[in-house]
C-alpha cells in the first residue's frame, strides 16, 4: 500500500515535469536573455543548474518520506507542495544543461561556481549547505507522527535555508536572464516556506535547528 501511494506522488511529480520540458527551450532563447553562445561548462548557470538540480532532488525525496509518515493534513499539503514545485524546477534545470550541450555532473566541488568550493565537506551525503546527511535521511524515515513532522519540518527549514544561499549567489552570477529569475522565484518561495514552516514547527512546540 505505501508503495502505492509514493508511486502516485512520484507519477505526479513526473507529469509536472514533462508540462514544464515543453516550454524549456522558448524560456531559454526567450528575448536574447542569453544571447547566441550557451554558457560554458565552468559557468555560474552551468554550477547553478547542476548543484541545484542535486539539492532539489533531496527536498523531494524527504517530502515522499513524511506523506507516508503523518495524518496531518498541513504537513502533507506542504510536503505535496515542495515535492512538485521543487521536482518541475529540477526537469528545468537538466533540461537547460541539456540545451547547453553540457555534463550534467561535473570534477568541480559543489558551490565552485560560487567560488565555495570548500564549504561542503560532502560528509555523509550533505554535498551542500542544507542538505541532510544520510544519518539524519534515515532516522527520519523511523520517525511517525507528530516527531516525523518535527524532523522533517526542522530539516526542511536547514534545507530552504541552504536552498536561498544558493539560489542568491545564481541572482548575482548568473547572466542567463531566466535562469536568474527562477533563481528569484526560489529565493521568495522559499523564504515564504520558512516563515510557514517556522509556524507549523512552534504549533508543536519546537523550532528550527539554525
Amino acid at each position: 500500500m505505501r508503495k502505492s501511494k509514493n508511486a502516485g506522488w512520484i507519477a505526479g511529480a513526473a507529469a509536472a515535469v514533462l508540462v514544464t520540458a515543453g516550454t524549456i527551450t522558448y524560456a531559454v532563447a526567450d528575448g536574447g536573455d542569453s544571447g547566441t553562445r550557451p554558457p560554458a561548462a565552468d559557468s555560474a548557470d552551468a554550477g547553478f543548474a547542476r548543484d541545484m538540480a542535486v539539492h532539489h532532488q533531496q527536498a523531494v525525496e524527504m517530502s515522499y518520506i513524511v506523506r507516508d509518515l503523518t495524518k496531518d493534513e498541513e504537513v502533507r499539503r506542504l510536503a505535496y507542495d515542495i515535492a512538485q514545485t521543487q521536482a518541475n524546477q529540477r526537469g528545468m534545470l537538466i533540461g537547460w544543461l541539456d540545451l547547453w550541450e553540457l555534463p550534467k555532473v561535473s570534477s568541480a566541488p559543489p558551490m565552485e561556481w560560487m567560488g565555495m568550493g570548500g564549504m561542503g565537506s560532502g560528509d555523509d551525503g550533505a554535498l551542500m549547505p542544507g542538505m541532510a546527511t544520510n544519518t539524519e535521511m534515515d532516522a527520519l524515515r523511523e520517525l511517525s507522527g507528530r516527531a516525523a513532522e518535527v524532523g522533517y519540518l526542522q530539516l526542511m527549514y536547514s534545507h530552504h535555508k541552504g536552498g536561498v544561499h544558493m539560489a542568491e549567489g545564481c541572482v548575482e552570477r548568473c547572466r542567463v536572464g531566466v535562469e536568474r529569475r527562477l533563481a528569484r522565484g526560489m529565493v521568495q518561495a522559499q523564504e515564504s516556506e520558512m516563515k510557514l514552516i517556522s509556524d507549523l514547527l512552534r504549533k508543536r512546540g519546537a523550532k528550527p535547528l539554525i
